[in-house]
């Protein structure tokens, strides 16, 4: 079942937007049980159009699965339908595609890949009382303004810096102290000029001396002047915090200006933790290390994900994770509320104690909209896998620190 809806005005603002449903098989058998229309807003076009796009395979992925278990069982098996919208990358284009997810019907929705794109389409949702369940948006101006309906299921700056960093000691001290000195490289948005104050704050506790930070836009085409900087800076180590075409942009600079680095350890790094840029830039890619949002591989939910990925050719990256999760979370809390009015959800959303992700959280519990048992693990590209390093009980191979000695 395909749905589509014509609104002049948005399309003059907004450009071209999807509107796609969940299972069409369910849905005939279902006949007399209407939808539930779930939204979905992911830039899928722009400069984050990868990220948006596999967004948008794992919500589909994750309303497949809840309409062929039976849909939602307290509403009398009531299917999933997606309302897909695309954010175009562009925080105005989110804001003004709210108004398309509201008049469509949805109870909730789920996205927007970036920070600004979220802390954009949150605000205007407000006025609608429409939950926004975050994909991915790790600023935490996202939980701080109080907004009722804003739910961040992945974890924050804060925490995944915190982690990040507490598993980089363990990994200098384990190999004797290696690292004394470190260059930072990011992204000047809300998500990486926070996250690089943070480093810049706490890493000298660490013992290792910030010896070059460097801010970039995003898109930014060009990093080889910034690679002869993190090379000029002598720095052992970079901790790195961009989107994926930076990510890639940069890496490949830094090997062509022959940059000598101990290690490359990013904090959301944007490629670093997928499995497209380990695919085509493998050489480049070995022994990256990342601390970021990432499944139980072990749970029987995420091996069906992970083959419903493979047959549909998608890459198995966090984005698909993260958004699976998210449509898991909005499915949970209208099965409890039995109702897709919006208030319902937000109530519902905000009492969630929801314990069957394929994340390797606790029990969900929201504090004003953050989710507290939400947490990072840290990955490390090994051949042509991304293998967990941190923690140990979902660890799928042990760290290499630091990396060998390039050739």
């Amino acid at each position: 079942m395909t749905h589509h809806i014509n609104r002049r005005g948005l399309l003059k603002a907004s450009g071209a937007m999807a509107l796609l449903s969940g299972l069409a098989s369910p849905a005939i058998l279902r006949a007399q049980t209407p939808a539930i229309k779930v939204g979905v807003l992911e830039p899928l076009t722009g400069n984050l159009a990868y990220n948006g796009n596999q967004c948008a395979a794992g919500a589909r992925f994750a309303a497949e699965a809840i309409n062929a278990a039976g849909g939602i069982k307290s509403m009398g098996g009531a299917p999933i339908e997606l309302v897909i919208v695309d954010a175009e990358s562009r925080p105005e284009v989110a804001a003004a595609a709210v108004d398309t997810l509201a008049e469509a019907g949805v109870c909730a929705f789920t996205g927007a890949s970036a920070s600004a794109l979220g802390l954009a389409s949150s605000q205007a949702a407000a006025k609608y009382d429409l939950a926004q369940v975050f994909s991915v948006g790790t600023a935490e101006a996202i939980v701080e303004r109080g907004l009722p309906n804003v739910f961040r299921f992945t974890p924050g700056v804060t925490k995944i810096t915190a982690v990040a960093l507490e598993n980089l000691g363990l990994l200098n001290e384990a190999a004797g102290k290696p690292v004394k000195t470190a260059a930072i490289v990011h992204e000047d948005g809300p998500f990486g000029s926070q996250l690089a104050g943070i480093v810049e704050t706490e890493l000298p506790k660490l013992g290792i001396e910030i010896v070059e930070k460097i801010a970039h836009p995003t898109p930014h085409r060009d990093f080889n002047n910034i690679a002869l900087r993190v090379k000029a800076s002598k720095a052992d180590i970079l901790i790195p915090t961009n989107y994926i075409n930076e990510y890639t942009l940069m890496t490949r600079a830094l090997q062509q200006q022959r940059v000598e680095l101990m290690a490359i350890y990013s904090i959301l790094g944007g490629a670093a933790s997928n499995i497209k840029f380990v695919r085509e830039n493998n050489d480049i890619a070995q022994y990256v290390i990342d601390c970021n949002h990432w499944y139980d591989p072990n749970k029987e939910a995420s091996k069906a994900l992970a083959a419903s990925a493979a047959g549909a050719g998608i890459d198995m990256t966090y984005d698909v994770m993260v958004a699976y999760a998210t449509i898991q979370v909005i499915a949970d809390a209208l099965e409890r509320s039995g109702s897709a009015d919006r208030k319902a959800m937000i109530e519902a959303l905000a009492a969630s104690d929801y314990d069957g992700s394929i994340m390797p959280y606790g029990p969900t519990k929201f504090v004003n909209g953050d989710n507290v048992n939400s947490r990072p693990v840290n990955l490390q590209v090994r051949g042509d896998k991304i293998e967990v390093i941190f923690p140990k009980e979902y660890a799928t191979i042990e760290p290499v620190f630091p990396r060998p000695a390039q050739g």
